[in-house]
């Protein structure tokens, strides 16, 4: 499992991003550059999924896998950033692993993915089995981004599709394959840690309505907060000016 490391400060933020047709390895540059401002405060650690894939790999054999390599670099009571997918393993982590985290962050994900939920996932999964490198980057970005991102987008989606593999496509299936049926909601009580839900009323991957299920379950939590963003769409962790600094006033707080 590959990761990445920047910051310079006494406390822990650990980052697990959302499915990507690509590793997050290739943009290290650009995360530590929008996490910037939290970089004084915090060490931070961005994770990618682990490098050899079974056929069948869910979303509790992806936090299985993070949670030891946390242990294999000594991290402990860490604050936790999850984006969309990341946000499923890191509360499986959170139920399952409590002693590794003090604080955590959701952004854009889902306690439960219902089948209403796994239709965008669907269609990737299609768009990827068919070898469709560009309808797949463009679709993701159609999907993820508000219209005017998407668009001013195009170019970029358009020209990075030309370099994914075939070994890029065949992990993209097996991790989106993965969210199919995953469900922690009724455990969502035994979360230790002080938690931040973020969500998007206009998400069309997820749904606005996967944030607010993680919010009727968290609600009973004194520690429990949530946020829910009009007009940045699913990625809003990418595309709110504001988000960074939100996280970092919650895990101050």
């Amino acid at each position: 499992m590959e990761y990445f490391r920047f910051g310079e400060g006494e406390k822990t933020l650990v980052i697990l991003p959302g499915l990507s047709i690509q590793s997050v390895m290739s943009a290290a540059d650009a995360v530590a550059s929008a996490y910037a401002s939290i970089a004084g405060q915090y060490t931070i650690y961005v994770f990618d999924r682990r490098s050899d894939l079974p056929q069948r790999y869910t979303v509790r054999d992806m936090a299985r896998d993070t949670a030891e390599a946390f242990r294999a670099l000594g991290l402990r009571k860490v604050c936790l950033f999850g984006a969309s997918q990341g946000g499923m393993i890191a509360q499986v982590i959170a139920v399952e692993h409590p002693e590794l985290v003090s604080r955590m962050v959701l952004g854009s994900s889902s306690a439960h993915v219902r089948p209403e939920q796994y239709a965008v996932l669907e269609k990737w999964i299609r768009l990827a089995k068919a070898g469709d490198r560009e309808g797949l980057y463009l679709d993701f970005g159609r999907e993820i981004y508000p219209p005017e991102v998407f668009e001013s987008s195009r170019d970029t989606l358009t020209e990075a599709a030309k370099t994914v593999t075939e070994r890029d496509l065949e992990r993209f299936v097996i991790l989106a394959e993965g969210t199919k049926d995953f469900n922690i909601a009724d455990e969502l009580d035994r979360i230790q840690c002080p938690v931040l839900a973020i969500g998007v009323f206009e998400d069309k991957v997820l749904d606005s309505d996967a944030t607010m299920e993680i919010a009727e379950k968290l609600d009973v939590h004194p520690d429990f907060r949530l946020y829910m963003y009009i007009g940045f769409g699913h990625a809003a962790f990418d595309t709110a000016p504001d988000y960074r600094e939100r996280i970092l006033r919650f895990l101050e707080s």
